[in-house]
């Protein structure tokens, strides 16, 4: 199956050289997401917790735009400017994760794009 660039209504193409939502082979890959609002460029800079959660509510509109929820994800990558933040992003991941979570790798790194705090990889199956 190739390589296919879903258009999902109300969704804003991605800001630079890439797209929002990829599909092969049965599996949804979604561009790093951040805790934007309603795809304006605010971010949740002084409280983790509502950024990390806007940011998952970013990937539920994705993924709900190609038919998919967040049951259907297989793998996630976050990164975190602040280790600290660690154990709050891992109390929310199991909120929206209560059973059967995905494979995820947690990565430390100095900075993110827009100054946020937390990014999130994700890959969804069919």
């Amino acid at each position: 199956m190739p390589k296919t660039i879903p258009a999902i209504e109300g969704v804003q193409p991605g800001g630079g050289s890439y797209s929002q939502v990829v599909e092969a082979n049965g599996l949804v890959f979604l561009a790093g997401q951040v805790g934007s609002v309603g795809g304006r460029p605010e971010i949740y800079p002084a409280d983790f917790e509502a950024e990390v959660r806007a940011t998952f509510g970013n990937v539920e509109q994705l993924l709900a735009g190609v038919g998919l929820g967040l049951e259907d994800v297989v793998r996630c990558v976050c990164y975190l400017t602040d280790f600290s933040d660690f154990a709050e992003m891992e109390r929310i991941f199991r909120e929206i994760f209560p059973t059967n979570p995905p494979v995820r790798a947690t990565v430390g790194v100095a900075s993110l794009a827009r100054d946020c705090k937390f990014e999130v990889e994700v890959t969804a199956s069919r």
